[in-house]
């Protein structure tokens, strides 16, 4: 599977890497990180992007301004896109149709190949405009999924409320998991 993953410029741009240190070496990602995203990790984390991957050989990072990369034809097979998390203004320019970045121009070849997007929007609460926005989206085929909790799965810290999260979006994307406890 080759899957293109997404961090816009919202708060927990981290969730954005733990999933992707959780995908297995199997499945082949394409990481396009928006100029905000960056700005966010550095503020809330301290990651430095390049380090985080240096070691995986299945992670392929491009810049947010390159146009010119593979994912941006629909002619480059990836199966499926997640946008995690999903800045009110990446939805914004994704519900109608702005492709001025790596990022929108991606979703928009998603989106005309009718590939599999996941958008998960990170705000709280939803405006009208961007509830409108997702509704729009969801009829056209693309998955909202924004970070919500189960309590559930009995989660006792934020590593464990963060696997529910990441687990939840494994199982929309059909990556096998055991992130974690399943409702019985």
């Amino acid at each position: 599977m080759k899957i293109t993953v997404a961090i816009s410029g919202a708060s927990g741009s981290n969730l954005g890497l733990n999933f992707i240190k959780k995908i297995p070496e199997s499945i082949e990602v394409f990481l396009v990180v928006s100029k905000s995203a960056k700005t966010a990790l550095k503020l809330e984390t301290g990651m430095s992007l390049r380090k985080e991957f240096e070691q995986r050989d299945n992670v392929t990072i491009f810049d947010d301004s390159n146009i010119a990369a593979p994912i941006a034809s629909g002619s480059f097979q990836v199966d499926k896109m997640i946008v995690i998390p999903c800045s009110m203004n990446t939805l914004a320019k994704c519900s109608v149709g702005i492709s001025d970045s790596l990022i929108t121009r991606a979703f928009t070849v998603m989106l005309k190949e009718r590939r599999e997007i996941i958008l998960c929007p990170r705000e709280m609460p939803f405006n009208p405009i961007a509830l409108e926005n997702m509704l729009k989206l969801s009829k056209l085929g693309v998955t909202i999924a924004p970070p919500v909790l189960g309590y559930y799965s009995e989660q006792k810290s934020l590593e464990d409320m963060e696997n529910f999260l990441i687990g939840k979006w494994f199982d929309l994307l059909e990556i096998e998991h055991n992130l974690f406890k399943r409702w019985e």
